[in-house]
């Protein structure tokens, strides 16, 4: 599959499913614990840092509002106009835009943060460094990144998965120190990682990484 035909093939995939996603994501729990601690402290480098927070792949805006709600000044972003209309409508006070990851609209060292999460798992590995670049491009001198993943060993989606959720063969699993050696590759120093085991209907660990753009210029 080329990129051009990979790119579209993402887009449609939430385009189809946006609105039964956001029905069904809006009434549950922000996150699980354990995600929550990983969220709340990247909050609290954001809010400490000052600058605004962009969600990458945000979906229909759950994270996106729970970084509003930790005080951090946020706003989504996302390749399929569906979820981000569904967004809109569950959260009209925050801002949701169109586009894409690796080449966002916004000025180099803007932002105060990044937030991937599970923005990237339909990326393959072989393409992350170029994301990893553009994360590293928008964040200001000092600014978190913080991605959460599939967790694996393997690239594909043949890895171990919970037989209780279907397979999909468009997420990768991708190891957790193959995620922060690519984001050292772009110049965001690992601060932090952790990897959990599924919970009930989740097919496989969860793994999250936080890195740091070094402060100075």
């Amino acid at each position: 599959m080329t990129a051009t035909s990979r790119h579209h093939a993402v887009r449609a995939s939430p385009d189809r499913d946006a609105v039964g996603r956001a029905r069904t994501l809006r009434d549950d729990p922000a996150v699980r614990p354990l995600d929550r601690a990983m969220l709340d402290a990247f909050a609290a480098y954001a809010r400490a840092g000052g600058g605004a927070v962009a969600d990458l792949g945000c979906g229909p805006g759950r994270t996106t509002a729970y970084l509003d709600r930790c005080g951090v000044r946020a706003f989504g972003v996302d390749l399929s106009p569906a979820m981000v209309a569904a967004a809109r409508r569950a959260y009209p006070g925050l801002r949701f835009e169109v586009g894409r990851i690796a080449g966002l609209d916004v000025a180099d060292g803007a932002l105060g943060g990044v937030l991937s999460w599970y923005g990237t798992v339909r990326t393959p590995p072989t393409e992350l460094p170029e994301l990893f670049a553009e994360f590293a491009r928008v964040l200001a001198p000092g600014g978190y990144a913080l991605v959460a993943f599939e967790a694996g060993e393997g690239e594909g989606a043949g890895d171990a998965r919970s037989p209780a959720r279907p397979v999909d063969p468009d997420v990768y699993t991708t190891p957790p120190g193959l995620i922060a050696g690519l984001l050292a590759g772009a110049g965001l120093a690992e601060t932090a990682r952790m990897v959990r085991e599924p919970d009930a209907g989740e097919p496989g660990p969860r793994g999250f990484v936080l890195a740091r753009r070094p402060p100075g210029p």
